[in-house]
């Protein structure tokens, strides 16, 4: 074994994320489906948001398997661009589904993946005028 005799004064760190343009993509292929009713005590429902890896296998590099899904699936709950992003979508869904502009709208959000589908599922509930 050789002695190192000069080390560097910098750790280099690689970190993976999602590019925006991956994350523009993403959302530009999701199915959007939802539901939900206003009841006396305000609005409750859900939005599921759909990304088929494979309809957007033309746009990028990656390879569209189920490993690639977790891993991108992984980054997605953790990333505050898609966080922001789904919840403007689920709230903006509650409120067409509601007829009205809710306030103080609470979004819950969980992320899974299921062979080559990432879902972002969304729980909205929040107050009617």
């Amino acid at each position: 074994m050789v002695t190192a005799r000069r080390v560097s004064l910098f750790q280099r760190d690689v970190a993976v994320s999602l590019s925006s343009a991956a994350i523009d993509i993403l959302f530009e292929k999701a199915s959007v489906l939802s539901e939900g009713q206003v009841e006396s005590s305000g609005y409750f429902g859900s939005t599921m948001i759909t990304f088929d890896c494979a309809r957007a296998s033309d746009l990028i590099s990656d390879a569209c398997n189920p490993a690639t899904v977790k891993r991108v699936g992984d980054l997605l709950g953790a990333d505050e661009r898609v966080r922001h992003r789904a919840r403007s979508l689920g709230s903006a869904e509650a409120d067409r589904l509601a007829g009205t502009r809710l306030f103080r709208a609470h979004v819950d959000m969980r992320v899974r993946a299921s062979g080559n589908h990432l879902h972002i599922d969304l729980d909205v509930e929040g107050k009617t005028r």
